[in-house]
């Protein structure tokens, strides 16, 4: 493996330590930099590159007013009610060390992870993990893997140990990078790929973040397995990718202690749940200056019906449905390749499908599994692909390497009003007034700007705004209960790559 091999392969496993972004393409640093410890190993002895020694700081600041993340919970998102607190202001703080080596036919990675959250109103000291879903302090075991494989000499690999996974768009596994605490699993994947097709076998469980203890998967009560294809001699103008997801719960929080794991992340109901999928994207340059993307997903087997944050006894209580779900995204885009700007304005639309009747002992709400949501439905995150129609308009420029801007907006409804409006987390909002019947399917519009700008090589800013204007739906399930408003959102953020 010469050393642009080994470059190669280290951005591979350094791929984590780079900070996460809402969908638009982030600014670029002025030139290449792999952090202030590698400049100098490698500047010392070329030799050295095959080590990738390096640490990812990362400090946002967030404001929320009226929902999302607030005090007063998602059950009193827009509520107008001055006895709600829905109004938060709080710090988070990621601190990310790591190791890694890149070896001919061997490579490893160790990577560390602090997680700090500072002003955060959810506090409570008797809550799930202190109510804090952001806070994993003061260190922790974010990635731990051996990689065993050389695509160039077989076609076979096999990665074992603490990994993230990401595939495709994210919309149904993904790192959740986004998030404080992001998303690895305890994972063995063995990868085969050849001219024809490649798959990626893979089984293990996620990583659960328990404020007390060590995080840990809770391997043969949560399984997560997937055989993930891609089939390059498909199209030679288009990348195709096939899959089927499984996710196997044997236990619940009825038999399990998870009193350190804040909810939404804490081990859900029981379920026997399949997805199956097919994703088309066309291939950078591939149509000249437009692209396109299609993605079907079909969901089955059976679960029950608790939220994460249940009681006990409503967890025992609970029946299994039979599942029959879909989900669907179609997008499209145009670049002005010829300007200098870049710019580039795309058009989407998903959706997902709900229970059309929650007295028939089926379900139709499908469940977007380990998607990195916030990417993809509105950088407020405040819904997710579960009975859902979005639409979605994105216009971005980049007036330099190191700047970029996105405007975007979305429009949004419930795919039927006998379902309910599930937030960011994949649960639902069934108090303070929101119902599943007698009100429009109307939920409202967003519209946010983002931009990124690289000063120096080694650092990032970023600015978000939002505003959700509230439609028909929020407005008739509030108007009893105090009324409601529209929600506001802003960060600041600022990553460091050391």
């Amino acid at each position: 493996m010469n050393r642009l091999h080994r470059l190669l392969l280290l951005a591979v496993l350094a791929a984590a330590a780079l900070p996460s972004r809402a969908q638009y393409t982030p600014s670029l640093p002025a030139r290449p930099f792999p952090g202030y410890v590698n400049e100098r190993l490698r500047a010392a002895d070329p030799y050295r590159s095959v080590w990738d020694v390096g640490v990812n700081v990362r400090s946002r600041l967030e404001n929320k007013d009226g929902a999302g993340f607030t005090d007063a919970g998602q059950n009193w998102d827009f509520s107008a009610n001055p006895s709600f607190d829905n109004h938060n202001t709080y710090q988070l703080l990621r601190v990310m060390p790591r190791v890694a080596y890149a070896g001919k036919r061997g490579a490893f990675l160790v990577e560390g992870r602090a997680s700090y959250s500072f002003g955060d109103e959810r506090f409570a000291t008797a809550g799930p993990g202190r109510g804090l879903a952001e806070r994993d302090g003061p260190l922790d075991l974010h990635q731990a893997y051996f990689f065993w494989g050389n695509h160039k000499e077989y076609p076979v690999s096999l990665k074992l140990g603490r990994q993230e996974l990401v595939y495709g768009d994210q919309r149904l596994v993904g790192h959740l990078r986004w998030n404080n605490n992001a998303r690895t699993f305890d994972t063995v994947k063995v990868r085969w790929q050849n001219a024809i097709f490649g798959v990626d076998l893979f089984t293990g469980g996620l990583v659960y973040n328990d404020h007390h203890n060590l995080n840990r998967a809770h391997l043969g009560r949560d399984t997560f397995s997937g055989a993930y294809f891609n089939w390059p001699a498909a199209a030679t103008k288009a990348v195709v990718e096939s899959y089927l997801l499984a996710r196997n719960v044997t236990a619940d929080i009825a038999s399990v202690d998870f009193a350190g794991v804040a909810a939404p992340f804490r081990l859900p109901a029981k379920q026997d749940l399949y997805t199956a999928g097919l994703r088309i994207r066309s291939k950078p340059g591939s149509s000249g200056p437009w692209d396109y993307g299609v993605e079907l997903m079909h969901q089955f087997g059976n679960r029950a019906t608790t939220a994460p944050a249940a009681t006990p006894a409503a967890v025992r209580a609970a029946a299994r449905l039979d599942q029959s779900a879909w989900a669907a995204v179609l997008q499209g885009g145009y670049t002005w390749t010829d300007h200098a700007w870049q710019p580039r304005l795309g058009a989407l639309y998903s959706y997902a499908s709900g229970d059309r009747n929650p007295t028939d002992g089926r379900s139709q709400t499908f469940q977007n599994l380990f998607a990195t949501t916030h990417l993809h439905y509105g950088y407020m995150d405040l819904s997710s692909l579960q009975n859902l129609h979005d639409f979605r308009l994105a216009y971005a420029v980049r007036p330099l390497p190191q700047v970029s801007i996105a405007l975007e907006g979305h429009l949004q409804s419930l795919a039927t009003s006998a379902d309910f409006w599930y937030n960011v987390g994949g649960v639902f909002r069934n108090a303070g007034g929101y119902a599943t019947r007698g009100h429009s399917n109307q939920v409202g519009r967003e519209l946010d700007l983002a931009a990124s700008w690289n000063p120096v090589p080694s650092t990032q800013l970023e600015i978000g705004l939002g505003r959700y204007f509230r439609g028909d739906y929020i407005k008739e399930s509030l108007a009893d209960n105090g009324g409601s408003k529209d929600a506001k959102y802003c960060y600041v953020q600022i990553t460091l790559s050391l």
